[in-house]
């Protein structure tokens, strides 16, 4: 799928769309972004981004958007990202972003987070004895070696260590989070922002079901499938989410897209789950007119 090759393209302007080797043709989410985009007359050229063929200097804007195997290769992806002079969201952004131990800043910031325990290579984990736990790495996408476990089991608890030893032993820092069960009820609700004329606004929203029903056993692919419909945010989850956009590093006027992740917790208050700006699955089959307002957004920024 590439838009440029043909003549009358010549003299339009281009942005790349950056993607991964497991998807050349983009995901079928952003190939509605690219129909949006040339409906505009930009020319949409879809790239990998460990392509070293690809000369990233000749693009005006290049847009992440599914990158999807970075996550066992960041040290590689962050280095790349800080090399492509174009890149929407910028390199700084993507290296912040990248590693969930983000989260940690926003809770010092007074943002309401997902209580969660940061393990490193180095720390031997001791399990609670009971309490139903989820484990995934630091660094991730789409729910990968990620697993949800009740350690008053004994085979769970078995295989909770089993899965803080693999992760450790791969030298990935672990995160370890109480499963919140509104997850089964209310879901996720995931809020998308794109850049507008006064910094990010509020595009659309959607619902996440649960993703995990048990240990981590492998997955084949980029990702865990995932059941999502639209959602219209309650006023204090749109609260949230302001409140994360405003101490993003740089402040909420640099990325050109923004999806906060948030969950009822045990008192029924949104709390943030996790921030995409790196490479989210955005969602614009389920918002209406979504396509176009990230088209406009990029267009705005090609100038």
């Amino acid at each position: 799928m590439n838009l440029s090759d043909n003549r009358a393209t010549r003299g339009l302007p281009r942005v790349a769309l950056i993607t991964c080797t497991e998807l050349p043709e983009l995901d079928p989410d952003d190939r509605l972004l690219a129909a949006a985009l040339a409906q505009r007359g930009v020319v949409v050229e879809p790239r990998i981004w460990d392509d070293p063929t690809v000369d990233w200097a000749g693009y005006p804007l290049a847009v992440l958007r599914s990158p999807w195997d970075y996550p066992t290769r960041r040290a590689e992806f962050v280095a790349w990202a800080a090399t492509v002079p174009g890149l929407a969201n910028p390199a700084d952004l993507v290296r912040w972003n990248t590693d969930k131990r983000y989260l940690r800043d926003l809770a010092a910031a007074g943002i309401p987070t997902v209580p969660t325990e940061w393990l490193a290579p180095d720390r031997e984990w001791h399990p609670p004895e009971t309490g139903e736990y989820v484990i995934k790495p630091a660094v991730g996408a789409g729910s990968l070696d990620a697993g949800r476990y009740d350690l008053a089991d004994p085979e769970h608890r078995r295989l909770a260590v089993a899965h803080v030893e693999r992760l450790r032993a791969a030298g990935r820092h672990t995160m370890v989070q109480p499963y919140l069960r509104a997850v089964e009820t209310a879901g996720e609700t995931a809020l998308l922002f794109f850049a507008g004329p006064a910094g990010l606004a509020f595009s659309h929203g959607i619902r996440k079901g649960p993703m995990l029903d048990g240990p981590d056993h492998g997955v084949e692919g980029l990702s865990r499938p995932e059941q999502i419909s639209p959602r219209v945010p309650a006023g204090a989850e749109l609260a949230v989410a302001e409140q994360v956009l405003a101490v993003l590093p740089g402040g909420p006027g640099r990325p050109l897209y923004a999806r906060v992740d948030l969950i009822p917790g045990p008192d029924g208050a949104p709390i943030v789950i996790e921030v995409e700006l790196t490479e989210p699955s955005l969602f614009l089959a389920h918002g209406p007119g979504a396509a176009g307002r990230l088209a406009d957004a990029i267009l705005a920024r090609l100038g």
